[in-house]
């Protein structure tokens, strides 16, 4: 069984009903782990005393999905910390052992946005569509060689009764089962 590792990065979620409600759905999933970035670096990230723990973690990954909150039409804070951290460890400090290793890894976005998809285009209250907010995580995935999917986007996230939050987490369960059949088993990851 191959393994899809979720990498949570809300700042608290014992607060959110749709990143709790799509990480209980994913949960479920066979070969599918999750971990609550927060909880796991409650005081932040750092390159020299945590990036290789979570290099490891990325390596043995066959897949990665980053699931977060869109935040004034950016990543949360500790998302941008374990960017400069993992990837400036792997990609620049050690390339060869880790970096050329990530590469060719399927890499899927879970976002939620509060505002309606109406409001991220072109006119719009946000101006831009959603896919150019993720621009720059984009062009990470481009420099860092990783495959590229289409991202999982959950609207009005924190406005959605119950019964709608229910269905959303059903469909982010089933567009990561879904995901997960479609992409390649990635290439053995050895040195």
């Amino acid at each position: 069984m191959t393994k899809t590792l979720i990498l949570l990065f809300h700042r608290d979620l014992s607060q959110s009903n749709a990143n709790a409600a799509l990480a209980a759905a994913a949960g479920r999933l066979p070969g599918v782990e999750i971990v609550d970035m927060q909880a796991s670096y409650p005081g932040g990230i750092e390159i020299f005393r945590d990036a290789e723990r979570e290099a490891d973690r990325l390596l043995t990954a066959d897949r990665i999905v980053l699931q977060f909150p869109i935040q004034w039409y950016s990543t949360p804070a500790l998302l941008k910390a374990w960017q400069d951290a993992v990837l400036t460890r792997m990609f620049y400090l050690a390339y060869e052992t880790e970096g050329r290793l990530l590469e060719g890894t399927p890499l899927m976005l879970a976002a939620t946005a509060g505002n309606v998809p109406e409001a991220y285009r072109p006119g719009g209250r946000n101006m831009f569509p959603m896919i150019e907010l993720l621009a720059p995580l984009r062009a990470t995935a481009n420099r860092c060689g990783l495959l590229w999917s289409e991202p999982f986007i959950l609207y009005r996230a924190d406005k959605l009764p119950q019964h709608a939050l229910d269905a959303a987490a059903m469909d982010y369960a089933i567009a990561l089962e879904r995901w997960i059949a479609e992409t390649p088993v990635p290439r053995p990851k050895a040195a």
